[in-house]
């Protein structure tokens, strides 16, 4: 697709997974059909999708079953991020091959290096790849706001950014102070949190869970519209979820799949993750169920 301006809301998709281990294309069909459906401007395979539990064939068998349900009507994110730059390349240039419209690369982590060297992975990646890449912060791999200026101002295709490295406002914030060429595109993460907070301090749009994607739409719109306090009022109405999906060790990926099985995205049984990841207890699935009773969403 042509890309002009990217913002709004770009939900990470869950990837469905059955008892054996398979993924369920026909429930990721529908879960994008469903996205696209209550209006989202992209949809992103990522961190949060299991991306890096899978292998070679099943990442490219994802991405091509997305491509292809999409069909052209939203923008369609790919990780690609890998612990080399040529590993990288060839991993964009194949999500570029299978119809990605934009892609997401955080910076290596596994050893530590000096910030030239993560520099120079980005600017060989974007050199090497025509394509927009979003630079993604995250606390094990954190883009300062200094690196994504200085990136945005070398390469027009590093002029977005994906902020999740906590506390998020005073980032985002700090990034448009430094950003005086007004080159860098802002947009929040982290499940969507502090989606608003983030609005207000200069982000362009959220790329949060899959599994509200209406609310979401829904606060993009009326903070556009100039109805801020309606937009926190929506936002605030999902906060005992937003805490029940903020846990880290492996439980949101679970706890994503079973909202979409209740909510007649997903078959029952496609609401496993990639192992290891630590599965919510019978409790949590109660509490769960209580939430999403009391928001009228099963």
């Amino acid at each position: 697709m042509k890309i002009k301006n990217i913002d709004g809301i770009i939900p990470i998709i869950s990837t469905p997974i059955n008892g054996k281990g398979n993924i369920v294309f026909e429930d990721l069909e529908r879960q994008v059909e469903w996205l696209i459906s209550n209006g989202v401007n992209g949809v992103g395979i990522a961190v949060a999708s299991e991306i890096f539990k899978f292998n070679e064939k099943e990442k490219d068998s994802i991405l091509k079953n997305v491509v292809k349900t999409n069909n052209g009507r939203v923008l369609v994110v790919m990780n690609t991020g890998g612990e080399s730059t040529d590993l990288t390349i060839y991993n964009s240039e194949k999500a570029k091959d299978l119809g990605a419209d934009s892609l997401m690369i955080r910076p290596t982590s596994f050893w530590s290096y000096p910030y030239s060297e993560h520099l120079g992975y980005f600017l060989d990646i974007a050199n090497a790849v025509d394509l927009p890449i979003f630079l993604q912060d995250q606390p094990t791999a954190p883009v300062t706001p200094k690196m994504a200026v200085e990136l945005a101002n070398r390469n027009d295709n590093l002029s977005y950014v994906k902020v999740e490295t906590p506390p998020t406002m005073p980032r985002v914030h700090e990034t448009k102070l430094l950003d005086k060429n007004n080159k860098v595109t802002i947009f929040g993460g982290a499940g969507g949190a502090f989606a608003i907070e983030e609005f207000i301090r200069g982000s362009v749009g959220t790329m949060p869970h899959p599994i509200l994607p209406e609310m979401f739409v829904k606060i993009w719109k009326e903070y556009n519209l100039g109805n801020i306090e309606s937009a926190k009022i929506e936002h605030q109405k999902y906060s005992e979820l937003t805490k029940i999906l903020s846990q880290a060790l492996g439980l949101a990926p679970w706890i994503y799949k079973y909202i979409l099985v209740r909510r007649g995205i997903f078959t029952k049984g496609s609401d496993n993750a990639k192992l290891p990841s630590l599965k919510p207890d019978k409790e949590q699935y109660i509490e769960v169920d209580r939430i999403l009773d009391r928001l009228g969403l099963i």
